[in-house]
């Protein structure tokens, strides 16, 4: 450590242990020393952080204390307490006064990780008794001191590096947000739109298919986006938004969740109880993602030829919404993870989606001050449990996220996915 830049940095933070020139002057009067310093202590060289001089020694703090080397000290015998009652010191550049100096004192300055930083030394060119163990005593506790200071120091030169670096990391995570938000979803709107074109003008049967195809792969795109774009907020950004109101037209919105679905997959049964009676507070279109994503994931991994059940309705405390399908089980060492980003069920053959579905379900009921469960055997079919407070204390926020699609009340996501004829698949 003896670039201009750490001595500069090593002399800045002495300079700001307000205390530093207190503990020098208190030095001085106990021992009868007329010279004292804070130094930087590498190699050979004495570099002066902090100077009480009345010897008129003409030293400055960032000056050198080229002198120490006439005591026979360096940064080795440096590490531990030295102490001289009657020396000559050969005369040096600096004058005269220093061609008599006799007395000397320096303790190690040792900061917490075990780092020899410097020392605190005194001098005078008269005799001065030293050896008392009083004396000793203080200046290793102020040499402490001023490392307990200096460590100090570098914690917290730590915690602001680390804020600037989490703050940066922010800017970081915002940004990626932005760019799953708009700079994706612009070009998708346009590939959409030239595919709605395409089907209106094409009269040839093969060429409409394939602009079908660009307009569901184009809406499956932006499905998907709008998963990862919540999972990033879930985790990377302010979490899961949510526009609470109280709602009384829970029914209905369920109901449109189970049409689109039914219409999207017409040779699957939906068996449905839509009975909610209490006004919920809640967000509709965020309930309406769960309902979705459960119902989908069920009609995907539930037995072929079986229906499919949910239900609506409300206790004392809480609406409460089950979706249950037959079929083979969710293995136990699959439950305790199912809620988990990226899970895939371990039965499922199907490879569509990002097996983000059952999470961002989870962070949603969460968000609403709720709990989800799941209960998968064999005898009993799979079930999912979702159950949110009739009146949340959750406070209301301007939602980050798109508008609700006004063209069917529902989240784009679904509206998205089910437009296309694709159900979201949260364990595929």
């Amino acid at each position: 450590m003896d670039s201009s830049q750490d001595i500069a940095r090593a002399v800045a933070a002495i300079g700001r242990i307000d205390a530093v020139p207190t503990l020098l002057k208190v030095l001085c009067e106990m021992t009868g020393l007329r010279f004292a310093a804070v130094a930087l202590v590498t190699g050979k060289t004495w570099t002066a952080c902090a100077v009480r001089d009345d010897l008129s020694l003409g030293v400055k703090p960032g000056g050198q204390l080229s002198f120490m080397a006439s005591f026979g000290v360096d940064s080795k015998t440096a590490r531990a307490p030295i102490v001289i009652e009657q020396a000559r010191v050969a005369p040096t550049p600096h004058g005269t006064a220093l061609r008599s100096m006799k007395s000397f004192i320096s303790v190690p300055i040792i900061v917490t990780n075990g780092r020899h930083f410097g020392a605190l030394c005194a001098l005078d060119s008269k005799i001065a008794s030293l050896s008392e163990p009083r004396i000793l005593s203080v200046f290793k506790e102020f040499a402490d001191l001023i490392a307990s200071q200096l460590e100090q120091q570098s914690l917290r030169e730590r915690e602001q590096t680390a804020l600037l670096d989490e703050r940066a990391t922010s800017e970081l995570r915002e940004q990626f947000i932005a760019i799953l938000g708009h700079d994706l979803r612009n070009p998708l709107q346009a590939v959409l739109a030239s595919g709605e074109l395409l089907e209106r003008r094409l009269t040839d049967p093969a060429q409409l298919m394939i602009a079908s195809r660009i307009k569901t792969h184009a809406r499956r795109m932006s499905s998907l986006i709008d998963d990862v774009l919540d999972f990033a907020r879930g985790h990377l950004g302010r979490g899961i938004g949510l526009e609470l109101a109280n709602v009384d037209n829970i029914n209905n919105g369920l109901t449109t969740v189970i049409q689109e679905l039914q219409v999207a997959q017409p040779d699957c049964k939906i068996l449905s109880k839509i009975d909610v009676s209490r006004s919920v507070r809640c967000d509709l279109g965020r309930l309406q993602q769960v309902a979705s994503n459960l119902l989908g994931n069920a009609l995907t991994h539930g037995r072929p030829g079986s229906p499919v059940k949910i239900s609506a309705g409300t206790d004392e405390h809480d609406l409460v919404l089950e979706v249950w399908n037959a079929g083979e089980p969710i293995a136990p060492e699959s439950l305790v993870k199912i809620f988990e980003p990226f899970w895939r069920h371990s039965v499922s053959a199907s490879r569509n989606g990002l097996g983000l579905g059952l999470h961002i379900c989870s962070q949603i009921v969460r968000a609403h001050q709720g709990q989800i469960t799941v209960t998968s055997t064999a005898e009993h079919g799979t079930r999912f449990t979702v159950r949110l407070p009739l009146s949340t204390e959750v406070p209301a926020s301007t939602s980050t996220f798109p508008e609700t699609a006004p063209e069917t009340g529902l989240h784009p996501s679904i509206a998205a996915a089910r437009s296309s004829g694709d159900s979201i698949c949260a364990c595929s």
